[in-house]
């Protein structure tokens, strides 16, 4: 059995998971589609860029992300039943997107989380050394957001479906009861928060572009993480908190369900009685971590091939 993972090379998330992926199954892995008995149509908006003679021969396996049927076009669903006519087997990484996904199609489904790797995101024990590292006082309150939050071209227009206003009404909240907040953001495209932050008057300190060990030391430093989204697929964030002992609170989107405390998911009338749990979430975070976070993904695979 040999699977082929479609190219990708968008500098997101997808990129990093399909090269571990290849790193470290390398055993069942090829980067020749004629060579695979498996197309894992692992970017689902680049499908077409795999000839389609190919996947005709092949069994075919399509991970989707999530679904904002909101926005969600005529030419969105043509898209999608065009290629549908491929897939044997769909992949989703909540099972939130699953029950999206079964209002689109009647081929099967199966619901795995991406992997976490602990190489990393891990646990640094010395908060307070930490701080003094990266220039931050030890006596804040450090609030994180780690992503973007605006759309198209308008970089202080919002991307609703990522919540970046909830965020900022979350924080005002919480700042007008403790004044020691302070809010960390990384990634491009922060400028909407940033705004909105500056007319409240709320502090905050900015790393725009960082590296993984710059960011795993970010989520160490943090009191507490904030997932405020509409919908999403992961967000990944919320392992990357549970394995790194990060406080976290979220919306009920994504995995968050299935990652965190019953006490840690809010929605926008109950979020200041939200409570972190990091010995749940982490405890749950064991389950993903490489290389045991890919043996559900070879089971379906062998599935697959053997169906």
């Amino acid at each position: 059995m040999k699977v082929y993972l479609n190219k990708i090379k968008e500098s997101w998330v997808v990129d990093r998971f399909k090269s571990e992926w290849y790193e470290f199954n390398k055993d069942i892995s090829t980067n020749r589609v004629r060579k695979a008995n498996i197309v894992w149509i692992f970017a689902p908006w680049l499908w077409e860029n795999i000839k389609l003679q190919q996947l005709k021969n092949k069994k075919v396996i399509c991970s989707i992300y999530h679904i904002d049927f909101e926005k969600f076009s005529a030419e969105d669903k043509e898209e999608f039943h065009k290629r549908e006519a491929f897939v044997d087997i769909y992949h989703v990484i909540s099972e939130k997107t699953k029950l999206q996904l079964k209002e689109l199609t009647d081929k099967k489904i199966v619901s795995i989380p991406f992997w976490v790797n602990q190489n990393i995101w891990y646990h640094i024990e010395d908060k307070e050394a930490l701080r003094k590292k990266l220039n931050l006082k030890i006596e804040k309150t450090y609030i994180g957001s780690f992503q973007r939050d605006s759309e198209g071209n308008d970089l202080y227009s919002p991307k609703l479906i990522k919540g970046p206003d909830r965020f900022v009404e979350i924080v005002s909240s919480m700042y007008d009861k403790n004044k020691k907040i302070e809010v960390i953001l990384t990634g491009k495209r922060r400028q909407y928060v940033i705004s909105e932050l500056e007319k409240r008057n709320i502090p905050f300190k900015y790393f725009e572009m960082t590296s993984f060990d710059e960011l795993n030391e970010l989520y160490n430093i943090l009191d507490l993480y904030i997932v405020s989204s509409r919908v999403e697929g992961g967000p990944q964030a919320i392992l990357e908190c549970a394995i790194t002992k990060t406080p976290i609170i979220s919306t009920d989107v994504g995995v968050a369900s299935e990652i965190l405390s019953p006490k840690s998911i809010f929605n926008m009338e109950n979020f200041l009685d939200a409570e972190p749990d990091i010995k749940y979430a982490f405890n749950k975070s064991q389950d993903y971590i490489i290389p045991k976070g890919f043996d559900k993904y070879r089971e379906l695979l062998e599935d697959v091939y053997e169906s």
